[in-house]
Formats: C-alpha cells, structure tokens, sequence
C-alpha cells in the first residue's frame, strides 16, 4: 500500500527561487492543467478559473507588483525591494488559481473556494507526478484590489494562489511533518 501512496507522502514544496527552466512543454502543461481541474466541484460550478504567466508578460506583471509594493511602503528596505522584484523572475511559468465565486448559489462561498484550492494543490501532485518542482504562494499581492485588477478579476473573483512551476534546480529536503497522533482524535457520543 505504501507505493499507491508514495506520491503524497514523498510530496513536498521546491522553493520557487530554485525553479528554473525548462517548464512544461504546451502537450505536458495541458494535461497537467486538464489533470489539476479534477475537482470536487459541489454543484457543478466550476468555481475555478487559470491564469497563466510566463515569459515577458511575467516579468512585466512582476515588475507591476514590486512597483506597488514599493509605492505603498517608502521606505521598505532594499533587501524586500529586491525580493519583490524578483518573486516573478524564477520559475519559468506561475499559473494563477482563480477563485469565480458564486453568492447567490446554494453552495457555500467556502466550499466553492476549496474547490478551487482543490486546483492549486493538484497542480503541485501533478508537477511533482511529471518531475517538475512547484510551490503555492500567496503572499500580500493575492489579497490587493490592484493586483485583482492588475489580473482583470471580476468582482466575483478572488486570487487562490500563485503556483511557480519549473524544473527543481537543487535537491530540495524535505521538512519535518507532524505526528499524525497529535492530530487526530475519533469523535464519540
């Protein structure tokens, strides 16, 4: 049994500033995409949508956030300013996981948000499955209202994650998990 689960419990996050190229190849990237939309999706709403970013583009809208970030805080110093300028600069291929909301459904908002972290966490199956590194970021820029229009959201729209999807270019190690006895307990009456 142990083999069945060998790829979630060998999963793990490569840090997107150790992705490089190459990305997926256009055949590889849409089955992984095809792959990452099968979801559990209550009401058949497909409460999802993907935005990909890649080559100038990416860069581009990089640029637009370290712009943003710096504009709003002055004085942030030069080490985050440079972080913010790079975030995008790694990973070859960051696909946005959007989250289309419908409030008027009998689905619950959050429901229709997990299915779309759903998404997210089956493109990092996916990657890891294909040979590739990801990692699920969010950070300051998936909550921003500029950022939401930067990316032409709609106001139903909210962004998931950022997923960083490249070629792991260091062997990444795994981190320390929790003890599953810590975490578990059997309700009774």
């Amino acid at each position: 049994m142990s083999d069945a689960l060998a790829p979630l419990l060998q999963r793990h996050s490569a840090p997107s500033r150790q992705l490089g190229e190459p990305a997926p190849d256009p055949a590889t990237l849409h089955a992984l995409l095809e792959a990452a939309i099968r979801v559990p999706d209550h009401g058949k709403l497909e409460p999802f949508r993907l935005i990909l970013l890649r080559g100038d583009a990416k860069l581009r809208f990089g640029e637009h956030l370290a712009e943003l970030a710096i504009r709003r805080e002055p004085e942030l110093p030069e080490s985050k300013r440079e972080k913010e300028r790079q975030r995008y600069t790694f990973a070859p291929l960051v696909v946005v996981v959007v989250a289309r909301l419908d409030e008027h459904s009998k689905v619950p908002v959050l429901e229709q948000q997990l299915s779309a972290g759903c998404v997210a966490y089956n493109l990092l199956l996916g990657a890891d499955a294909l040979g590739y590194g990801a990692q699920w970021l969010t950070g300051w820029a998936a909550y921003d209202e500029e950022v939401a229009a930067l990316l032409r959201l709609g106001a139903n729209e909210q962004v998931i994650g950022f997923v960083h999807l490249g070629t792991t270019q260091i062997e990444v190690p795994d981190r320390e998990r929790p003890a599953l006895a810590d975490l578990l307990s059997e309700w009774t009456p």
